[in-house]
């Protein structure tokens, strides 16, 4: 479990292997530097951050992680949350938030946490995934039209207004650029899907501003060089009140290095036909991003995209995720100073490109044909990430989805007085089943409960209303969970304050076909004390039987057939304490 995939595959490795290997990761090193320059520069940080990312974060990641072909490196997840921490805390609190948030994907993959991060609701992913789209997009829109302005404000609204309002300032010659560098992204495919096609644009659109002197805003002009020389260790300035004000956006990015990582691993895993460990990759992921920022970084996690394209190109261990961190490197070194000539609307055309596919706006559309409840939360989510803040974004949808479940289960959770509905004629269904009530002698006084489906706290309410419709008090009482598989602690509190109540008005409760997990946890609990263990029964004869013999009746033959609950329990519930 805690085992790299990199110790694992390189017990068989072959000389064939790397040269694969080396193949895929210097291409996908190529695709990684537009990316990894301008999700820097688009999260408010200089451009040589973005590669410290690539080169440190990218290694690490691919060393350690539980995944065959994880590509680790800045993403457009981190663009929204990252400018927000560099405009509030600056540098060094992004430092020290993204070593926070290391050492929580550290904790989370020792926990073996990794394969809970797949309950997170689809409509929350989708909703601030396609959020941050929009703000990239939005973001991108002053470098590709080249307006002349100052920074763009931080919050959406006032940022598409400052846009507005010096639209006039448009450089035509910026515009063309990108436009250009645009139809060579959408068009290159075509000709070739060996060499990637944001490396194509950036350098056609870079010589082509070279060689023909185009008055426009490049890396070097606005940013200054990028150094040649590997980052020194950085010790950030840091004190107890920051750490305690980015606890949140730490536990942020913590999630979304969570999320996309693994949702990348599976992605691969489905191309190579393999399977990631994804408590190790947790731990990978932590790891890169405790040591990143040390040097000069910002967070990381695995990329899709390039793990995609290392996929395609023939990268099947570790190794070629390594390769492409040394192309980068190397790239830096010897090549570093040139990069400052890269025009900044060829990036965001790149960013613009990057922003439409991570909308998924075909899967935004069809999210809204599905049931009202995941509409809710995927817009709200949606909404709130762009309009106030992603870290708010989350933490609404996910509460909002968790309360949509309890009312869920709630719905799915019946809570029945069955003695009341015996008057309503028999029942072809309940003729058949040999475990029918109606197939059973109910004694006078006498009142059976039926609870089908987990009895969560979503349902205890339901239950308490559904006993209060009995205006006469019985005097005894039998609680069937002959279809309740689980039970939690407001379950077990709901059956307490019946069990005192009954107690109070001298009512004999009774529980019968109690499951394994109910069991367990009446056990576990003080419930069992309270109630009495010669009241709980195994099925429902056994209790009628207990309830004639309080009210001193004569006892009844059983109903041929009848079959105890405890007996017929299915695999799929399996005791789980609760």
């Amino acid at each position: 479990m805690f085992v790299p995939k990199s110790v694992t595959t390189l017990r068989s490795y072959t000389r064939s292997q790397f040269r694969s290997d080396a193949a895929a990761g210097v291409i996908v090193g190529v695709v990684a530097l537009p990316l990894a320059i301008a999700f820097a520069i688009a999260s408010g940080v200089t451009p040589d951050r973005g590669l410290y990312t690539a080169i440190i974060a990218g290694f690490l990641i691919s060393a350690l992680g539980g995944s065959r072909v994880q590509i680790g490196g800045p993403t457009g997840a981190f663009v929204v949350i990252v400018y927000g921490i560099v405009q509030k805390y600056g540098v060094d609190g992004l430092i020290v938030a993204t070593i926070m948030a290391g050492v929580i994907l550290v904790i989370l993959g020792v926990a073996k946490l990794g394969s809970s991060i797949k309950f997170i609701p689809h409509p929350v992913v989708v909703g601030f995934t396609s959020g941050i789209a929009v703000i990239i997009f939005s973001s991108q829109v002053k470098d590709f039209l080249g307006l002349r302005m100052g920074d763009l404000p931080v919050d959406f609204i006032p940022k598409w207004r400052a846009i507005a309002s010096h639209l006039d300032s448009a450089n035509a010659q910026a515009l063309a650029v990108g436009v250009v560098a645009l139809l060579i992204m959408i068009l290159w495919p075509r000709v070739s899907h060996r060499i990637p096609s944001p490396f194509v644009a950036l350098v056609a659109t870079t010589l082509a501003v070279r060689l023909f002197h185009i008055p426009v805003e490049t890396i070097a002009t606005k940013f200054g060089a990028i150094s040649s020389t590997f980052p020194h260790l950085i010790v950030p300035h840091v004190s107890l009140e920051q750490v305690t004000a980015l606890v949140a956006p730490a536990f942020t990015i913590a999630l979304l290095a969570a999320v996309e990582s693994l949702l990348s691993a599976v992605v691969a895993d489905g191309m190579i036909g393999g399977r990631h460990r994804s408590n190790m990759e947790l731990i990978a992921q932590g790891v890169a991003n405790i040591v990143t920022p040390m040097f000069g970084g910002m967070p990381a996690t695995g990329a899709i995209a390039r793990t995609a394209t290392n996929v395609k190109n023939g990268g099947r261990t570790p190794v070629a995720g390594m390769v492409h961190a040394l192309t980068l490197l190397l790239i830096t070194l010897f090549f570093g100073k040139l990069a400052g000539l890269i025009p900044l609307a060829t990036l965001a055309a790149i960013l613009v490109v990057v922003s439409y596919h991570m909308s998924e706006w075909r899967t935004f559309r069809s999210e809204l044909t599905a049931p009202k409840s995941d509409v809710i939360v995927l817009l709200t989510t949606f909404s709130l990430t762009v309009l106030v803040d992603l870290t708010v974004a989350i933490g609404v949808g996910m509460v909002l989805a968790a309360f949509l479940f309890m009312k869920r289960m709630a719905e799915v959770t019946n809570v029945s007085i069955v003695t009341r509905e015996l008057s309503d004629g028999p029942d072809e269904d309940d003729e058949a089943d040999p475990n029918s009530v109606r197939r059973r002698d109910i004694p006078p006084g006498v009142e059976v409960f039926e609870i089908s489906g987990p009895f969560f706290f979503g349902a205890a309410e339901q239950f308490k209303d559904t006993l209060g419709q009995v205006a006469k008090k019985p005097k005894v009482l039998i609680i069937r969970m002959r279809d309740v598989p689980a039970i939690d602690s407001t379950g077990l509190h709901a059956l307490h304050e019946l069990a005192r109540s009954c107690k109070h008005d001298k009512t004999l409760l009774l529980l019968a076909d109690v499951h394994a997990q109910p069991m367990f946890a009446l056990v576990r609990s003080d419930m069992l004390a309270e109630l009495g263990e010669e009241n709980l029964f195994g099925n429902l004869d056994s209790a009628l039987d207990r309830a004639r013999e309080h009210l001193s009746l004569p006892s009844v033959p059983h109903p041929p057939g009848a079959i105890p609950t405890v007996a017929r329990e299915t695999p799929s519930e399996k005791p789980k304490i609760a």
